[in-house]
C-alpha cells in the first residue's frame, strides 16, 4: 500500500504487554489494528510484541496499515518475542547509536525505533501522532495515559484524548477521577480531556470529528526561551 506517511493521520495507543485475563483485550486491540489500517490512519505504540500491544500491531501491519513501534532498550527483553534479534541489533549500532536507531522492519508488527529511555519513547509517540487512545493495561499504560492529560491540561497539546473502555476495564479508575473532582482537585470542566467509548467505531468517530475546546486547558505557553 502506498502511503504518504507526512500527511497520514496517526494514532498513538497505549496498552498492557500482558494479555490480561479475559480473551476480549486481545480480540479488541487486534480487531482495531484492522480497523486503522482499513480506515487507513498509522498505529504509533510502544513497540512491544507481546500482550495486547502486540496484538494491536499485528492487526494493523499484517493488513498492509502503517505501524510505528518506539521501544527502549530496556524493555526488548520484555516486550519484544524476539529480544535476542533486537540485542544483536543494539550491538551492531552500539558505536553511533546516539539515542534513536531504526531497527529493520518486522512484517508483523511494522517498524521499530530503539531508544535509550522512557522520556525519548514519550516524546517521539507525543510528536508523531495526532490522538491519543489508551486500551487496558498496568501501570505504564496509567501513566502514559495520566501524562499526555496532564499535558492537554497544561496546553502543551491540543489532541483528543480516548478511552476503550473494554468490558468496563476503565470504570473504576473514572469513578477515581470523579471522586478527586469531587473532593476538589480537579477541575470539571477538565472531565471532559477523558473522552470514554465502550466502542471502536465510536472511538474512531470522536477522533475524526474533534475540536479542541480551549477551556479545558489552562493556555499556558510552552514556546519561551
Amino acid at each position: 500500500m502506498t502511503m504518504d506517511i507526512e500527511t497520514l493521520k496517526k494514532v498513538c495507543v497505549f496498552c498492557g504487554s500482558s494479555f490480561g485475563n479475559d480473551p476480549i483485550y486481545e480480540k479488541t486491540a487486534f480487531e482495531m489494528g484492522q480497523k486503522l489500517a482499513a480506515k487507513k490512519w498509522g498505529l504509533v505504540y510502544g513497540g512491544g510484541s507481546t500482550g495486547v500491544m502486540g496484538a494491536i500491531a499485528n492487526g494493523c501491519a499484517t493488513n498492509n496499515g502503517y505501524v510505528h513501534g518506539i521501544i527502549p532498550e530496556a524493555l526488548v527483553s520484555k516486550e519484544r518475542k524476539d529480544p535476542d534479534e533486537v540485542n544483536k541489533e543494539i550491538k551492531e549500532n552500539q558505536s553511533n547509536h546516539n539515542g534513536e536507531t531504526p531497527l529493520p522492519d518486522i512484517k508483523e508488527y511494522g517498524k521499530t525505533t530503539l531508544v535509550k529511555d522512557m522520556h525519548t519513547r514519550k516524546r517521539m509517540m507525543g510528536e508523531e501522532v495526532d490522538a491519543f487512545v489508551a486500551l487496558p493495561g498496568g501501570f505504564g499504560t496509567f501513566e502514559e495515559l495520566l501524562e499526555v492529560t496532564t499535558w492537554h491540561q497544561l496546553g502543551i497539546h491540543k489532541k483528543p484524548i480516548v478511552l476503550l473502555n473494554i468490558k468496563g476495564f476503565y470504570n473504576t479508575f473514572l469513578k477515581f477521577i470523579d471522586e478527586s473532582i469531587k473532593a476538589g482537585f480537579i477541575a470539571e470542566k477538565q472531565r471532559k480531556l477523558l473522552n470514554v467509548f465502550d466502542n471502536i467505531e465510536e472511538a474512531f468517530d470522536f477522533i475524526e470529528n474533534y475540536k479542541h475546546e480551549d477551556s479545558m486547558s489552562y493556555g499556558l505557553n510552552w514556546n519561551n526561551s
